[in-house]
């Protein structure tokens, strides 16, 4: 949403935004537009309360719901539709870490089962590498740990 609304700005009138900003320009435009969310975020991470969490949280969908930038509406109704989940992920302090990671290994997999015939030999590959099985060998020329 951030990159859409400072595209749109620049876009339109550049010099405009620039003289707004001021000395700091570009680093300043970047990063105006994502901070009170990533204020929200940070006392949801300090306070762990979901009851606050919640309460900060529709406080900033409340203001990106009037705003005038489209693309932040998007992202308030998204916000909005999964309302509970996010605030559940902002008290818990979890990231997409974990799914970057897996999306890591599936590349890897991908890259290793390709000259396979079918994409039945890929989902294979794919389990075999992402499941992390600990008592397959670290070679095929090697024996099998006993189970």
């Amino acid at each position: 949403a951030m990159d859409q609304v400072r595209r749109a700005e620049m876009a339109t009138d550049a010099q405009a935004v620039r003289a707004a900003l001021g000395a700091g320009g570009r680093k300043t435009l970047r990063q105006r537009l994502k901070m009170a969310l990533r204020e929200v975020y940070a006392r949801a991470t300090a306070h762990n309360s979901i009851e606050q969490a919640a309460s900060d949280l529709r406080a900033w969908l409340s203001w990106a719901r009037r705003c005038r930038l489209e693309p932040f509406k998007k992202l308030a109704a998204t916000l909005k539709e999964r309302f509970d989940a996010v605030v559940r992920g902002m008290v818990d302090h979890r990231s997409n870490a974990f799914v970057e990671a897996m999306n890591g290994l599936l590349q890897q997999a991908k890259r290793a089962a390709r000259g396979f015939r079918t994409s039945q030999n890929f989902i294979a590959i794919a389990y075999l590498r992402m499941s992390k099985l600990k008592h397959l060998p670290a070679s095929p020329f090697a024996p099998a740990m006993p189970q």
